[in-house]
């Protein structure tokens, strides 16, 4: 990503409606997802750290990232009481010999050029019984400004991911869109980019609280359609791996 993102990332996270929503909605996921209670747990591109002292709930956690910034944002935000070191998809990853019980992408996988390549990479860091759980980008006709300020390599159908998963040894216990709900603002958004020839990225700042709040609590509503079923469309896709 952008330096600047980074930045931006670091001052929003914890109050703008779409990583706090975001996080609502992970947070449901992983306890259906019934870890041990001594889990072991790594995030892949941790980013500036906003979802580290949430995992940490769950189990012991560890991180990393390829951009020093970014981990030392990570290390300032979260007191300096996780792992978190330097690492590249595919080829310079971390943590080698260890396995963990859940392993998360949060909206990683479309940085990484060479994705079917890292999901296979990482399968090695996972334990016999163990998750990977990812978050996506969907619908490469979404694809707009913010996703190039961002650095997005591409966003995802559901067909596209389920090959990348068969391809590298894994089986998908669950493949659900979310960000159902605003959907069609995003869609408006990314149209209305297109007819006016927008070239610059709006950025991510915390709309107005009356709307932030509206909007976080529009988004977090999902977790409890998440736990009974699947989306049909969204924003975003959500997938559970396991080893076949």
């Amino acid at each position: 990503m952008e330096p600047a993102a980074y930045i931006e990332m670091a001052e929003i996270q914890s109050r703008h409606w779409w990583f706090t929503g975001r996080r609502a909605i992970l947070t449901s996921t992983i306890r259906q997802l019934r870890l041990p209670s001594n889990a072991r747990i790594l995030e892949i591109g941790c980013g500036t750290g906003g979802n580290l002292d949430m995992l940490a709930t769950f189990g012991e956690v560890s991180a990393f990232d390829m951009e020093e910034s970014a981990r030392v944002l990570a290390d300032k935000k979260t007191g300096g009481t996780h792992d978190i070191r330097a690492g590249h998809c595919p080829d310079n990853i971390p943590f080698q010999g260890e396995r963990f019980d859940l392993i998360c992408l949060f909206d990683v996988l479309e940085h990484i050029e060479q994705d079917t390549q890292t999901l296979a990479a990482i399968r090695s860091l996972l334990a016999d019984n163990g998750r990977i759980l990812v978050t996506i980008p969907a619908y490469a006709w979404l694809y707009g400004v913010h996703d190039k300020f961002l650095h997005h390599h591409r966003r995802y159908s559901a067909r596209e991911i389920r090959q990348r998963v068969h391809a590298t040894g894994y089986r998908l216990v669950r493949l659900s869109h979310f960000n159902t709900l605003l959907f069609p603002l995003a869609a408006i958004v990314r149209v209305k980019e297109r007819l006016l020839g927008s070239k610059v990225a709006a950025g991510s700042r915390v709309p107005p609280e009356p709307i932030n709040g509206l909007l976080r609590t529009i988004f977090a509503a999902e977790r409890t359609w998440l736990k009974h079923f699947d989306l049909p469309f969204g924003v975003s896709l959500l997938c559970v791996l396991e080893k076949a």
